[in-house]
């Protein structure tokens, strides 16, 4: 049964994308089994348990957290639990009650988008407008972009992506090696090429400038994620278990805050910052943008004031997020317990806070060895295998 169990933490700690649920279940087994094991690899000549007898009621939390030291698992003398009081999990029905397994995908549809079509159609007149303002001897007014516009609109972009040809005004030929009728009898060329031109998002007289330390990189789209992030925590309610990764989004064109990560199978592309739960559901975003001026600060890191800000809407209710060693570390664990929010995550040797002995020059283990410390309601673990794997984990059994 030990090798069953070294097997699937060999795995749990390795693929960042396995189910939240089997993570929670096996993880949190094996290391309570290695707490309450002697012959682990927590011998306690080197440790100080840091408990001088006080009653828990006249500890304050979160300046023990900050000042305990790490110790081998038979110090640990409190355990912070967060139950979880979030409620039903999935569609918020009291948001959304004609929603239901049965609904066509379009009722889904606008409960997202609904107000974003409205948006579409006011910002798109607006800067047809703005543009004729300027033109002194323009051409004559069109009539304005209405809803159903903008929906015949975004139906020929999507089905543009099941048929690639060389240029756009293809789609509308009629020669006989290109001749499609859905699109001509959709949306004259005309039209659609006239709301291409002048499709926008915000308002420009909006923008602010390029040099201040305010100024947003993605200003003219912010309200898109803005309205749909809203909509995300509206009409649906995450699990228990969550999940903080990032992705990168494909784009071949030109943008100031394109990523090049030569590691990942889509090279180059925006990279998207998400939070999800154990069914796959997104429930808030972020796209990165460069360096973060505005969120990061003296005191933590870019990737801590990314995951605090991810999960600033479910703050309160006992949800239980993972992440891999990109974004985990003692400190931004310790800031989301105060927050009720018990997270765990493999975690990088170098990161600030960890055990002296989890060092990788102090690290002296042999392929099976496991070693564990606590501090708090905090615990490590690191097991190797070939090379050393490390976790980090608040309580969260």
């Amino acid at each position: 049964m030990g090798s069953l169990y070294l097997f699937l933490l060999n795995h749990i700690l390795r693929l960042q994308m396995l189910p939240v649920s089997i993570r929670s279940k096996f993880l949190g087994r094996y290391i309570s089994r290695q707490l309450c094991d002697a012959d682990s690899d927590c011998g306690t000549d080197d440790f100080d348990s840091g408990h001088d007898g006080s009653s828990e009621s006249e500890v304050d939390e979160e300046l023990l957290s900050s000042t305990a030291t790490w110790g081998p698992p038979h110090q640990r003398d409190r355990r912070a639990v967060n139950n979880f009081s979030s409620g039903a999990v999935g569609i918020n029905l009291n948001e959304a009650p004609g929603v239901n397994k049965e609904s066509a995908p379009l009722c889904v549809f606008m409960l997202y988008f609904a107000g974003i079509i409205q948006l579409l159609v006011e910002e798109t007149d607006r800067y047809y407008h703005q543009d004729l303002d300027r033109l002194e001897d323009g051409p004559s007014p069109r009539p304005d972009v209405t809803d159903s516009e903008i929906f015949l609109f975004l139906g020929i972009i999507s089905q543009m992506g099941h048929n690639i040809r060389d240029r756009l005004k293809d789609y509308w030929s009629t020669a006989e090696q290109f001749c499609t009728p859905f699109y001509s009898n959709t949306m004259k060329r005309e039209c659609f090429l006239r709301i291409l031109h002048f499709i926008h998002f915000a308002d420009n007289s909006t923008e602010i400038d390029r040099n201040a330390d305010s100024y947003d990189g993605q200003w003219k789209i912010r309200i898109i994620f803005d309205t749909l992030n809203d909509a995300y925590q509206k009409y649906y309610n995450p699990s228990q278990h969550l999940s903080v990764d990032e992705i990168i989004v494909r784009l071949k064109g030109r943008l100031v805050f394109r990523q090049y990560i030569p590691k990942k199978h889509k090279c180059f592309g925006i990279k998207i910052y998400k939070r999800c739960d154990a069914a796959g559901y997104t429930h808030d975003m972020k796209v990165y943008l460069g360096k973060d001026r505005t969120r990061a600060d003296r005191d933590v890191t870019a990737t801590h004031a990314t995951v605090r800000d991810l999960c600033r809407r479910v703050e309160r209710v006992g949800h239980k997020p993972y992440m891999d060693s990109f974004f985990s570390s003692p400190d931004l664990f310790d800031e989301l317990m105060t927050k009720k929010i018990s997270c765990c995550g493999t975690l990088r040797p170098n990161r600030k806070g960890l055990p002296q002995d989890f060092r990788n020059r102090q690290l002296r283990l042999k392929k099976g060895d496991i070693r564990v410390r606590v501090r708090v309601d905090m615990t490590a673990l690191v097991w190797k295998d070939k090379h050393a794997l490390s976790s980090n984990r608040r309580q969260i059994l």
